[in-house]
């Protein structure tokens, strides 16, 4: 679908990769419903976005913790005559497993996981009764290679990948086009200083948020079922779906770097 059909529902759009999603869609001529917890944020966001000779931003406020928030954005989305849903709202959960609390899994895969389906379950009528329409989930390419430190992320991602996976194929033939986006580490506030401090220690790439945004709009017009970004993730992903076990080696700096931290951390007095 080109951009300027689309009428594009974009959760987490306030975020540090969302904002530049839709900044790119607008730019490209799409309209956009901007989705977040804070009106201040998207009203603001909303008027950037919203200059002379651009679609005109519309904006809604939702809690994708609460099932009845996220009924009542699919209520909004439907006369706004959304034909696409941008999943791009996540939740972080970075540490040893040994020191994650269970509130924090849960919000986890609250947020990445258990939200995106309901939304996408809400509006799945609608959206088939449009020409054409289109779901994308931004997902990582956490959702295809297990990571030490991001397990529980991990889980959330794969569950997700799955999701729209199964979902692609139950709907194959009919006007929902399903998608998947599974970008590196990128650099925004998502990521806390320890995950930027393992990286560091790993050797792993970041990239700018305005290249995920760029790569979400070409995918959205290529209508690609799934891509992933950076080398060597993409190897990666490939050499984990083929010889898994490969990468458990590969990995070994990785779980050195995370037992390290928490070595570091239990001596300043964390939490052992």
């Amino acid at each position: 679908m080109k951009a300027r059909e689309a009428r594009v529902l974009l959760t987490g759009a306030t975020g540090g990769i969302g904002r530049h999603v839709a900044a790119r869609l607008v730019d490209a001529g799409a309209s956009v419903l901007l989705a977040g917890r804070s009106p201040a944020q998207l009203a603001a966001l909303a008027r950037d976005l919203g200059g002379a000779g651009r679609e005109r931003c519309d904006w809604h406020e939702v809690d994708l913790l609460a099932p009845v928030s996220i009924e009542t954005l699919a209520g909004a989305a439907i006369p706004w005559r959304c034909n696409v849903v941008v999943h791009a709202a996540g939740a972080p959960a970075f540490g040893a497993v040994s020191s994650l609390a269970p509130p924090t899994v849960q919000r986890v895969m609250a947020t990445n996981l258990v939200a995106p389906m309901l939304l996408t379950e809400a509006l799945l009528p609608h959206l088939g009764r449009q020409p054409r329409s289109q779901v994308l989930f931004v997902g990582s390419v956490l959702g295809a290679i297990g990571l030490p430190g991001h397990a529980a992320y991990c889980a959330s991602k794969f569950g997700l990948r799955g999701y729209a996976q199964a979902l692609r194929r139950e709907l194959d033939g009919g006007p929902v086009r399903v998608q998947y986006l599974g970008p590196r580490s990128t650099r925004t506030s998502f990521n806390e200083a320890a995950v930027e401090a393992y990286n560091r220690a790993t050797g792993t790439a970041m990239d700018d948020p305005a290249r995920v945004a760029m790569a979400l709009l070409r995918q959205l017009e290529d209508e690609a079922s799934e891509r992933f970004l950076g080398f060597p993730e993409r190897l990666g992903v490939r050499l984990n779906g083929a010889v898994p076990g490969l990468l458990d080696r590969i990995f070994a700096p990785h779980r050195r770097a995370l037992a390290q931290a928490r070595a570091d951390e239990v001596q300043q007095g964390g939490t052992p």
